[in-house]
């Protein structure tokens, strides 16, 4: 599985990197603190399957980067190869911030 620091996620939105950014947490958490992103809550994923494309990178995170792993391998069985997991969630984001 890839991963993605924050000073990565960083560079890349810095730079313009052509990715997909999507918050897997639920409405509360990201009502709290988000940094704009599709939001797809983890129980939406598999039904919402389509709007995730296959043919750029995506970065996936939660709070910690642990629903974010398991919401990773459960689309990789989907054939995705394209995704990234945001390492240390927003909890790492904000401290590096």
């Amino acid at each position: 599985m890839k991963q993605l620091t924050s000073h990565e996620l960083k560079n890349w939105t810095d730079t313009g990197k052509d990715f997909l950014l999507i918050d897997i947490r639920e409405d509360w958490e990201r009502e709290a603190y988000h940094i704009g992103s599709l939001h797809i809550p983890m129980g939406e994923l598999i039904s919402r399957i389509d709007e995730l494309p296959k043919d750029k990178e995506v970065v996936l995170y939660c709070e910690k980067g642990i629903r974010s792993v398991i919401a990773i391998q459960r689309l990789e069985t989907f054939g995705f190869n394209n995704l990234f997991n945001l390492s240390g969630g927003m909890k790492r984001w904000r401290e590096s911030q």
